[in-house]
């Protein structure tokens, strides 16, 4: 599996390096994140709970940060074994791109491999859980971003912003030509 996409962070380069570092916050950002423990330098011990398709699993996981080049890329080396749910292996490629003082794109290349319960889930249902995963750690993590640097959240576009209610009320109203 190979999952490649950027993200843009509202920081600065040095923030966004400093986040990434950051355990306390990636622990609060990552999906069904219990722990992340230091091993040793630029070692970490992880437990992640994990559902990809109907297989859920707690997984035990090693990651290593090697190529560190602050503020601007690192590799991350990640393996996991999630008892008979199976196993995966892996590393991503981080690069931060420095657009202004106040936003960095962060790139990013994973690739992976599954074994066991996950693999015969099938591919497509694995990309699935893993762009689903990536989607919800940035959303948290730009979150941690904007509350620890007073970040002010992009506005919403009105329709977006409009409550869920609102929508349903204003849809009824043109169902039915109400004024």
């Amino acid at each position: 599996m190979q999952l490649t996409n950027q993200q843009s962070l509202p920081v600065g380069q040095a923030q966004a390096w400093e986040a990434l570092n950051d355990i306390t916050l990636l622990q609060a950002a990552i999906p069904g994140c219990e722990s992340i423990t230091p091993t040793g330098p630029n070692q970490y011990e992880a437990l992640v709970t994990a559902a990809i398709g109907p297989v859920k699993a707690k997984f035990k996981g090693k990651l290593q940060l090697e190529n560190l080049q602050p503020p601007t890329s690192y590799t991350l080396r990640f393996e996991g074994q999630g008892g008979a749910a199976g196993h995966g292996k892996g590393s991503a490629e981080i690069r931060l791109e420095a657009v202004s003082a106040r936003e960095t794109i962060l790139h990013y290349t994973a690739n992976a491999q599954v074994g066991g319960k996950i693999a015969q889930i099938g591919s497509r249902l694995v990309d699935m859980a893993a762009q689903k995963m990536a989607a919800d750690f940035f959303a948290t993590f730009n979150l941690r971003l904007q509350e620890r640097y007073q970040v002010a959240p992009e506005p919403a576009p009105a329709a977006a912003a409009q409550g869920g209610f609102a929508r349903f009320v204003a849809w009824l109203r043109r169902l039915f030509g109400a004024a």
